[in-house]
């Protein structure tokens, strides 16, 4: 059975061996993300070349994700590493602090005493340690430690609500986007952004170095929610990233925000990534436990195009395992997914020639119970619009277009294909695609397709046609 949900997995220590990633990418990885928070340019440019060298010799599509580390606000280093805080003990963060002790401890963010006043309520190390603030003097802020515990070297730091001034690129920010563009990275992952204004930055700067990313904004601020049509607007998708979202928002808040990102973000056209401890015991244990399957059944449920793990892949005990269990899990959830294509085409509006083909070619699909979808397409616009909403076929994107192939490999349901555009005759063209289709076990004598292309061949923007083929039959064959 085809798994629709698309898996990214983050690489790291334990997915670095060739042999491991050759599994991982047969027990079902379909996107890897390299987490730039951690090593050099160098180690992240090999990775990619072992990722794409790996998929080629698999003969599969796995697409490469660079995630930028954004402006995480952190701590600096104590004296031995890690100190024991109790409740109700005072505590300083000090900006101009070089080595932190039992009383206080510095600021990778020298301008953090300018954003916080007398009552806020400050997060460390993703809300294990809560210290209320209690009195703010030049470079130093004084707390109280409400909930203490052990707080060891550059644990991040959240404001309660939000509200932070961080600009969302930082120096590395640009110079790590610059890296991705010349290992033609298929995504860019952006940081806490704010804004749309933040995300439009990240793609001046990703074609001014030449690259073709999609980018990705990972929404993990307060302000995100409360600006995420502009952000989506501006963005080519979005990663319900949930650890620092929850820290800043509560937890509580965090499901029923995880619902309405997705739902929006197909409402846009746009691809949603849901992340953060999906299956974080298993970094220590081969099974998940029972909370952690519905939690990725739910997101499967919801409608996510991508699940994601982290720490599990990057550094766990069992990254081929978990690879395997999410892949179940995705597949088991996806019998009970809803098709629910006429209430959703009820009220849609279309202001595009290819947009409407692509929606006559799900409604046809929904109803006509078709094998397969078949979208020739340049860009992947077309295999895009079908694949947000759900009519229960598989849609196969062929491409000509390396890069187009690859960015392919995150969108719900679509399954990517190469193919040679020869000459400008539709007909063979579409026969060529029927063959390949064949000649892949996808389909049989018989079976009913779908087809959409556009005139003139080969540009993109341009499907303006759609043909339903019996296969073996319509050709002559």
């Amino acid at each position: 059975m085809q798994r629709s949900t698309k898996i990214v997995a983050t690489l790291g220590p334990a997915s670095s061996d060739p042999e491991v990633l050759r599994k991982m990418f047969s027990a079902g990885v379909n996107v890897v993300r390299m987490n730039f928070s951690h090593g050099t340019a160098a180690d992240h440019m090999a990775r990619a070349q072992t990722v794409r060298e790996t998929a080629r010799e698999l003969g599969i599509t796995v697409g490469i994700m660079c995630d930028l580390q954004g402006p995480k606000i952190r701590i600096g280093k104590f004296e031995n590493n890690r100190i024991q805080l109790e409740t109700g003990d005072p505590f300083i963060l000090d900006a101009e602090c070089s080595m932190g002790n039992q009383e206080r401890v510095g600021l990778d963010y020298k301008e953090l005493p300018d954003d916080v006043k007398v009552g806020d309520v400050l997060l460390l190390d993703d809300g294990r340690i809560v210290l209320d603030a209690v009195r703010v003097e030049g470079r130093l802020i004084h707390t109280i430690v409400r909930h203490g515990g052990e707080l060891s070297n550059n644990k991040g730091i959240n404001r309660q609500g939000g509200g932070l001034t961080a600009p969302a690129l930082t120096g590395k920010d640009m110079e790590d986007i610059r890296t991705a563009a010349t290992m033609k990275a298929d995504f860019l992952a952006v940081s806490f952004p704010k804004s749309g204004a933040d995300m439009y930055m990240a793609r001046e700067l990703m074609r001014a170095a030449g690259g073709k990313s999609m980018l990705i904004a990972k929404i993990e601020r307060a302000e995100a929610i409360h600006a995420l049509d502009e952000i989506l607007d501006a963005s080519d998708g979005i990663m319900v990233a949930r650890g620092d979202l929850a820290v800043e928002v509560g937890d509580a808040a965090v499901p029923a925000l995880q619902k309405r990102m997705i739902r929006l973000a197909r409402e846009k056209n746009k691809v949603t990534i849901t992340a953060t401890q999906m299956m974080e015991s298993m970094i220590s244990s081969p099974v998940p436990t029972r909370a952690e399957v519905s939690d990725v059944a739910n997101a499967v449920l919801d409608g996510t195009d991508a699940v994601m793990l982290s720490a599990e892949t990057a550094a766990g005990k069992y990254p081929v395992q978990t690879v395997e269990a999410m892949a179940r899990v995705c597949l088991e959830a996806e019998k009970s997914t809803e098709l629910a294509l006429d209430r959703e085409f009820l009220n849609r509006v279309f202001t595009r020639v290819d947009q409407s083909i692509a929606m006559a070619a799900l409604f046809t699909a929904f109803h006509l119970k078709v094998k397969c979808i078949a979208a020739l397409t340049q860009s992947g616009a077309t295999a895009l619009w079908i694949s947000r909403l759900n009519c229960g076929v598989p849609i196969y994107a062929l491409t000509p277009e390396v890069g187009t192939r690859y960015r392919l490999s995150l969108y719900r349901d679509v399954y990517p294909l190469m193919i040679q555009y020869q000459g400008d005759d539709r007909e063979q063209l579409l026969r060529e695609a029927e063959d390949m289709l064949k000649a892949d076990g996808i389909v049989e004598d018989g079976d009913i397709i779908v087809l959409t292309i556009g005139e003139p061949i080969g540009k993109a923007g341009g499907t303006n046609t759609m043909k339903i083929v019996r296969v073996g039959e319509t050709y002559g064959r």
